[in-house]
C-alpha cells in the first residue's frame, strides 16, 4: 500500500482523455495498439497545450502487443512528436495494465524523479499477435544452420502439416486452465448471484451509458479520432446497446457452461480497442505551469487472490486496505468508478464488501466494509457496455472518476479493478478546487 502526503510533492492528475472505445474487428480493425496509443497522446497534448520539453516521463499499459512495437509507450512518444530525450515504458499486469502506469508514474512524482509525467494504456484486440506452433518455430531456427540442398530436403522432410496450425491466444489461466468467464461462473454461483441479477445488471450499465451518450456527457473525456484508411470520425463508443432489454438478455444461451451457467455474451464485457492517456504533475509544478489540478491521488494498493476460487474477487480485498490505511470508511466515498468484467464478477464484489463473514474471515476486520450504493457506482456506464481495451481501461476508470467527481461535487472517489492471475487494485483520489 501507499499513502501519498498531501504536500507539494503530492501527484495530481491535471488532465485525461480516451479515444472511443469500439468492439474488435470494426472501426479500429486496421490500426495496431501503437497508432491508438500516439491517437490518445496528441490528443492529451493538444487539448492541454502542455509544453512538451517539460514532459519527463511516459508509460503505458498494454497485454496483448505486437512484438515489432515490444516499447508501446516509447514508439507512441515517438509517434506523438514528444522530445526524443524523454525515457517511455510499458507495463503489463492483465487488465491492471493502465493502473500500474498511473500508480508507477505517481510514484516517480512522489519521490522526486519527476514532476510531469503521461501515463496511458492501449490496447487493440483486432490486431492481437498470433503465433506459429512451437515445432514450427524451432524448425525455422533450425534453417539457419542449413548450408547444402541436401540439407534443406532433410529440412523440407521433417515438416508436418500440423506445424502450420496458427496458435491464437487464449483468454485462459495459465495456472488453472479456466477461462475467466468460467471462473467467474464458478464465483457468481458460489456466492448465489442469479441470472436474473446479472442481466439486470447488464441491463443497467447499457442504459446508463446510453443516456450519458445521448446527453453529451461522455464528450467530455471522449478524443474525436480520424481513422485511416478511409479517415472516418469516430466520436463515440460503438459497443453501448441502447435498445437492450430484459427480455432480450434473458434469452441469451449460458456462455461459459451451457447446462447450468448464469453468464451470458449480454452480462460479459466485450473484446474492445481503444487507448486513454492522463496527463499526472506534482501538485506544485501544476501551480507553476497554471493547471488546475482534477484531483489528487491518495491512496492506491495491489493485491493478489486465489485464482482459481476468487480469481477475480480482487476489488473486494483491494478497498478494504486502501480505506484502512487512509482511515476513510466506505461511506465518505462518493463516486465509485469499478471494473466491469462480467456482471456477476461485480455483484459478487459487492456482496463481498457487504458481507461480515467475509470481512472477519478474509480481512480480519469485525465489522463489514460496507454496501456500495449504485447510484454512486458507474452511473455513466462501465466495462460492459462501453468496452474494455485490457491495457486502457484503468485509465478509463480514473479520467471518468475525476470528472464525475468535478461534476458532482464531491470529495473523495475511488477506482478498481480486478486482473487476470487472480490480481485487484483500488485507488482512492481526493477532488481538488
Amino acid at each position: 500500500m501507499t499513502l501519498f502526503a498531501d504536500d507539494d510533492r503530492a501527484p495530481v492528475v491535471v488532465a485525461g482523455y480516451r479515444t472511443p472505445f469500439v468492439r474488435s474487428g470494426t472501426v479500429y480493425k486496421h490500426l495496431m495498439a501503437y497508432d491508438l496509443a500516439r491517437l490518445a497522446l496528441q490528443g492529451l497534448l493538444e487539448r492541454t497545450q502542455i509544453d512538451r520539453r517539460a514532459i519527463q516521463h511516459g508509460i503505458f499499459g498494454c497485454v496483448l502487443n505486437q512484438p515489432k512495437t515490444t516499447n508501446v509507450a516509447r514508439e507512441a512518444m515517438i509517434g506523438a512528436d514528444l522530445p526524443l530525450s524523454i525515457p517511455g515504458h510499458t507495463v503489463t499486469m492483465a487488465c491492471i495494465s493502465g493502473n500500474q502506469a498511473i500508480t508507477q508514474a505517481a510514484e516517480l512524482i512522489a519521490r522526486g524523479q519527476a514532476e510531469v509525467v503521461v501515463a496511458g494504456g492501449t490496447e487493440c484486440l483486432s490486431d492481437i499477435p498470433i503465433l506459429l506452433k512451437r515445432p514450427l518455430r524451432q524448425k525455422l531456427t533450425e534453417l539457419k544452420k542449413v548450408r547444402t540442398p541436401l540439407d534443406y530436403l532433410r529440412w523440407v522432410a521433417d515438416l508436418r502439416p500440423t506445424h502450420f496450425l496458427p496458435e491464437i491466444p487464449e483468454i485462459a489461466e495459465f495456472s488453472t486452465g479456466l477461462t475467466m468467464g468460467q471462473s467467474a461462473d464458478r464465483m457468481a454461483a458460489r456466492w448465489g448471484v442469479s441470472r436474473e441479477e446479472q442481466d439486470r445488471y447488464a441491463l443497467r450499465s447499457h442504459q446508463t451509458a446510453a443516456e450519458a451518450t445521448q446527453k453529451g456527457i461522455l464528450r467530455d473525456e471522449i478524443l474525436p479520432t480520424v481513422v485511416p484508411p478511409r479517415f472516418q470520425v469516430v466520436d463515440k463508443d460503438n459497443g453501448i446497446r441502447p435498445d437492450t432489454s430484459l427480455e432480450k438478455l434473458q434469452k441469451l444461451a449460458p456462455a461459459f457452461y451451457p447446462k447450468y451457467g448464469t453468464i451470458t455474451a449480454g452480462s460479459s464485457s466485450f473484446l474492445s480497442d481503444g487507448a486513454a492517456a492522463v496527463l499526472l504533475m506534482s501538485k506544485k509544478r501544476a501551480a507553476e505551469l497554471g493547471y488546475t489540478p482534477l484531483a489528487r491521488l491518495v491512496s492506491y494498493t495491489y493485491v493478489g487472490c486465489d485464482p482459481l476460487e476468487e480469481l477475480l474477487l480482487g476489488p473486494a480485498y483491494a478497498v478494504p486496505r486502501v480505506l484502512d490505511e487512509t482511515g476513510l470508511a466506505l461511506t465518505d466515498l462518493e463516486v465509485f468508478e469499478l471494473h466491469e468484467a462480467f456482471a456477476g464478477q461485480i455483484l459478487v464484489n459487492l456482496r463481498a464488501l457487504d458481507d461480515e463473514r467475509f470481512s472477519r474471515e478474509n480481512l480480519g476486520w469485525n465489522h463489514k466494509v460496507g454496501e456500495v450504493p449504485l447510484d454512486r457506482l458507474n452511473t455513466l456506464g462501465g466495462s460492459l457496455s462501453l468496452g474494455h481495451p485490457f491495457g486502457a481501461t484503468g485509465i478509463r476508470l480514473l479520467v471518468t472518476c475525476c470528472k464525475r467527481m468535478q461534476r458532482e461535487d464531491s470529495s473523495f472517489g475511488i477506482i478498481a479493478s480486478c486482473a487476470a492471475g487472480g490480481l485487484g487494485h483500488a485507488l482512492i483520489l481526493e477532488r481538488l478546487s
